[in-house]
């Protein structure tokens, strides 16, 4: 009989242990499936602003285009570098293309300054607030996602919720960062 007592309290104890370890491993696995959400919507959630940039570049492109005719390598780089972003399949192909795209902006940011008229164009100062204002919500988003991931990143690679992201295959998501090195250099100021 006490044989009996001990082998249904080992059974009993196994069984709830059971019962736990399943409890936790469902809590983890949905917790993984609720980052992943949010990381596809923190995502989306940029696009919507990208979208919104990739819609301005033409117009602000045509009039540079009414004071610098003269600078069409710039404008042709705007507009591929646009081109290629919105083409983009994959997330980590969409950031590197996004980043260059940031660089021949600046090109084109940079062109303005040679010409003051079109600096006094009511229509492009429109535009570049427009513009202006797009890159701050894009940066913004950028910033959430790259919260998103590394609170997933880092779920996912913690012991022991990272026996479950190994078993249920979570990859690791990349984070939106500056691809180049001179976005990283500081800004040199004269008086």
């Amino acid at each position: 009989m006490a044989i009996g007592i001990i082998i249904g309290i080992i059974v009993g104890g196994i069984a709830l242990l059971a019962i736990i370890f399943a409890i936790w491993a469902i809590a983890v696995y949905n917790a993984f499936v609720r980052l992943r959400n949010q990381i596809e919507e923190a995502f989306s959630t940029m696009d919507v602003y990208l979208k919104k940039r990739y819609d301005l570049i033409p117009n602000l492109v045509e009039t540079v285009k009414g004071y610098a005719k003269h600078e069409n390598e710039t404008l042709t780089n705007v507009i591929s570098a646009r081109n290629a972003a919105m083409t983009a399949t994959d997330p980590e192909k969409r950031m590197e293309n996004e980043n260059a795209l940031t660089g021949t902006l600046k090109s084109l940011f940079a062109l303005s300054e040679n010409y003051p008229q079109l600096k006094a164009d009511t229509h492009f100062n429109d535009l570049m607030n427009q513009l202006q204002s797009i890159e701050n919500e894009i940066a913004s988003s950028r910033k959430y996602y790259n919260g998103v991931v590394r609170q997933y990143n880092t779920k996912r690679e913690v012991f022991p919720s990272s026996i479950i992201a190994n078993w249920k295959k979570f990859e690791k998501k990349p984070l939106y960062e500056v691809d180049d090195e001179s976005e990283r250099k500081n800004v040199k100021v004269q008086f």
